[in-house]
């Protein structure tokens, strides 16, 4: 009788990942006013609605990167969909979601050390490998929803925890 071992890849690794911080990312996100989407804690600062989006569209960025080798703004310029409610934001999220699900499983490692731009027109942003990108997509998610629970916070929403309970879930007497 023979065995199949299986073997675990670097996408099917990121695709956990995703998978993890897609939970915590859903609680921050459902966490957000109807009313906020156009505050922003400063002049410089995005505004709630910009913001949560792009942390919703980051998903997506599986699949660019695994099927091209450069994202030109000059050539595309970053259009995010227009939410206007929590509702809209957490159905683009899953469909984002599921865009970067169907990209992990139909994706290859051996196509990860490939080099992969960042650029408008003429600038780089950056080159790096398809796995760096996907690694660096990670870590934007993660990043971005930090942003976002210092946002709710000077709001007084309270806050999920991320990796750990946040001192809204627990009571530190």
């Amino acid at each position: 009788m023979q065995t199949t071992v299986a073997t675990t890849t670097v996408l099917d690794l990121l695709a956990k990942e995703m998978e993890q911080e897609a939970v915590t990312t859903r609680k921050m996100l459902e966490r957000i006013p109807d009313d906020k989407y156009d505050w922003r804690p400063h002049p410089k600062s995005m505004d709630i609605r910009t913001l949560a989006t792009h942390i919703a569209d980051l998903p997506s960025w599986v699949g660019m990167t695994l099927t091209t080798h450069e994202l030109d703004f000059a050539q595309n310029p970053y259009q995010p969909r227009h939410v206007n409610n929590t509702a809209e934001l957490l159905a683009y999220f899953e469909e984002m979601l599921e865009d970067g699900r169907r990209h992990f499983a139909e994706g290859s490692d051996e196509h990860l050390n490939e080099e992969w731009t960042l650029r408008e027109g003429e600038t780089i942003y950056l080159t790096s490998t398809k796995y760096d990108v996907l690694r660096m997509t990670m870590s934007q998610i993660i990043h971005h929803r930090a942003q976002l629970g210092v946002f709710l916070r000077l709001l007084n929403v309270p806050i999920p925890g991320s990796y750990g309970p946040s001192a809204d879930e627990v009571d530190f007497k």
